[in-house]
This record gives structure tokens, C-alpha cells and sequence, in this order.
């Protein structure tokens, strides 16, 4: 009889070993991919920060002065910081809704600008929310809830409830945190003319914005390509990460010492609290674009880049905030000139427990953070002799 020759099919081993080597292959090539989609993440983070740099020197360009950080209206009927109104924001919003229409958003910025009939789910609202809008905190007023593509890193995973509108990046306010949830104005937001409240804040607010007071480029007696005048920070994602949400462990006076809360990070895990940090829900870091308060939209130039953030009383009051990104070793500042730059977390940074600059202490004296504090003042006659 005549033989018939089959095909002869792989066998089990055979089948292993080519699985095998694809699993192999696969594992080599996925760290390369990720690699390569963060490289590009990143690469639009920065972009993205250049586009606010832009927005920033066509406001000056336009209004001879940069978008005030604490700015927009008030109702006479206020009294303390705490008091909210439908008829005014409190001078509380952020300078990022300054540059809002030069950024590519105009239509939004018309909604903020007028009266505007409309809640966030598309109810009416009867009277009108008042133009330049309420209190930063209202989920049910359309723009302070809107993500602008912009305002966010592409590295930053967070979104939804309970923050609004969230941003990655915010307004550097120098090298101490003293006066910062205060600034140029009296406990009921009216316009500051206490004198030692005034020294305080000339001592304290250092940096290249001046919160609720106009500056301009011309304050920055450093140089625009030596200051800092925004920085990057991480969106809190409920996971208790010391960079993106504050402590609350009873008031406490950071003047003495800023890094006083590195003590109660976790031993095992040091990116976390090793505690709940007993802040509420809607504190995170960045979660809210339009708020002018330093844990919303301020950062500083105290501890290092992605160090702990600390707080004095809560999200509301003075809080050591320094700059915080998801990227790998560092974070991305915007300079005065318009530049963006990458700052590792390893950036010279002095002496981290030396007492904040207040009006009490170490008025109009450099930076005791070392290079690091030294790019967050405008005018403080410090030499910049490296290079990021």
C-alpha cells in the first residue's frame, strides 16, 4: 500500500516554548512603551504649561500688570473669610481665571464674565449668578465645575466629584506660607490699610505673584529668567499621598519649622501619611482651578519638590505647599520669561526646618531654602549661578 505523508502539528513543548518567548518579548517591549507614552505625556504637560506662560504675558501685554491671584468681587455684607454669598466670589479666585480667554477659552470665559442664568445641570437659575460668579467652591455654578483641558497634565490620572475643576498647575507664591490664604486684604476681603498687616504681608509674600495685590513684571527685580512664577502640582486621588492632601491634626504654627510634618509620613510607605490626615473630602490638592487659596492653586519654593504638604488649619488657612507631579523624579515650574523648565526632586534646597520669613523673622534676607528658594522670590537680591 501506498504511504501517506502528513503534516506533523507542533507539539505541547513546542507550543510552551513559543509562549514562552512571546511572554519574554512582551515584557522587554512593555516597559519601553510605557516609557515611551509617559515621555509623551509629559511632553503635552509641558506644552501645556507653556500655553499658560503665553496666556500669562499677553494678559500683561493687554492690562499692563499679571492676572491677580486672589482677585474678583465682594459683598459688603461680608465679615470673616468664612462667610459665603451669592452676590460676589470674595476676592477668592485664582489668577488662572484671569488668563482663562487667552488660553483658547473665550466661550467659557463669556459665561464667567456676565450674568449667567444657567446651574451646572442645565437648570435656571433665578436670579442670575452674578458676573465673575460665586465663591469658587459652588459644584452647581457651570464654569468653576468644567475641566480645562489646559489646566491639566496629561501624567495626572484624577477627575470627578468631590473636586470641581481640577488644575495641575499653580501660582508660585515665593518662599514662605505666612499670609498666604490672607494676602493684600483684611479678614472680611476689603482692601488692606492695617500697617502691621501690611508689613506682614511685604515680609512674607515674596514671590512672583502676590496674592489679592497686582503685580508686574517690573516687580520682579530678579529677573524673569531667575523666578518661579508657577509650578506643577499632583490632584489628590483619595489615596492619602502626603503631596496631594494636607494634615489636620489640630492648629498648629508652622512658622517655627515648615517640615514639621515629616515626622508622621509612613515609615514603610513615605510617599503616604502613616495616619488618616483627617482632611475632608473635597481638600484634596488641585481641586479647584478658580480658588485662590494655597491648597487649590498655590505652591511655594520651602521643601523640595513632591515633599508632604502641611497645613496650619485646614485647607483654608496657611499651608506649606510645594510643587508635586506624577512624572518620575521631579516636577515642571514655569519661569518668568515664559520658559518651562524640569526641576528634579534632588534640587539644592537649604535647610528645610529653618524657621519661615515673617514679619518677626528674617525680614528682606535670602532664601534659607538654598537654590530652591531662591527661584521662588522676585526681589530678593539672591544670585541664580546654576542652571536647571
Amino acid at each position: 500500500m501506498k504511504r501517506i505523508n502528513r503534516s506533523q502539528g507542533f507539539t505541547l513543548v513546542e507550543l510552551l516554548v513559543v509562549i514562552a518567548i512571546i511572554g519574554v518579548l512582551v515584557g522587554l517591549l512593555l516597559p519601553a512603551v510605557q516609557a515611551a507614552r509617559e515621555a509623551a505625556r509629559r511632553m503635552s504637560c509641558s506644552n501645556n504649561f507653556k500655553q499658560i506662560g503665553l496666556g500669562i504675558h499677553n494678559y500683561h501685554s493687554a492690562y499692563k500688570q499679571l492676572p491677580t491671584h486672589g482677585a474678583g468681587t465682594r459683598d459688603a455684607a461680608l465679615v470673616n473669610y468664612w462667610d459665603r454669598t451669592d452676590a460676589s466670589n470674595g476676592r477668592s479666585l485664582s489668577m488662572l481665571v484671569g488668563v482663562v480667554p487667552f488660553v483658547e477659552g473665550q466661550a467659557l470665559w463669556e459665561q464667567i464674565a456676565n450674568p449667567n442664568g444657567s446651574n451646572a445641570n442645565g437648570t435656571t437659575k433665578s436670579p442670575p449668578w452674578v458676573a465673575m460668579g460665586p465663591y469658587p467652591d459652588r459644584v452647581d455654578y457651570g464654569p468653576w465645575v468644567t475641566n480645562i483641558p489646559t489646566y491639566r497634565c496629561p501624567s495626572d490620572p484624577g477627575q470627578g466629584l468631590p473636586a470641581l475643576g481640577r488644575t495641575n498647575y499653580a501660582a508660585c507664591t515665593g518662599d514662605s506660607a505666612w499670609w498666604s490664604h490672607q494676602g493684600y486684604a483684611k479678614p472680611d476681603r476689603s482692601e488692606l490699610t492695617a500697617t502691621a498687616d501690611a508689613e506682614e504681608c511685604i515680609a512674607a509674600l515674596r514671590g512672583f505673584f502676590q496674592p489679592r495685590k497686582a503685580s508686574r513684571f517690573r516687580d520682579c527685580l530678579d529677573g524673569l529668567s531667575n523666578t518661579i512664577a508657577a509650578g506643577e502640582i499632583a490632584t489628590d486621588l483619595g489615596d492619602n499621598d502626603k503631596r496631594t492632601i494636607v494634615r489636620k491634626d489640630g492648629w498648629q504654627d508652622l512658622r517655627p519649622d515648615p517640615s514639621v510634618c515629616a515626622s508622621k509620613a509612613d515609615a514603610t510607605r513615605p510617599q503616604f501619611w502613616a495616619t488618616s490626615s483627617n482632611a475632608g473630602s473635597n481638600e484634596g490638592r488641585g481641586y479647584r482651578w478658580a480658588d485662590f487659596n494655597p491648597n487649590y492653586s498655590q505652591t511655594m519654593t520651602i521643601l523640595p519638590p513632591n515633599r508632604e504638604v502641611c497645613d496650619q488649619d485646614g485647607a483654608w488657612g496657611a499651608i506649606v505647599a510645594t510643587m508635586s507631579s506624577r512624572h518620575q523624579g521631579g516636577v515642571h515650574v514655569l519661569m518668568g520669561d515664559g520658559a518651562v523648565k524640569f526641576v528634579t526632586d534632588s534640587i539644592e534646597a537649604g535647610n528645610s526646618s529653618a524657621p519661615l520669613i515673617h514679619r518677626w523673622n528674617g525680614k528682606g534676607q535670602k532664601s534659607p531654602y538654598g537654590l530652591w528658594g531662591s527661584l521662588g522670590t522676585r526681589a530678593a537680591k539672591e544670585v541664580i549661578e546654576e542652571e536647571l
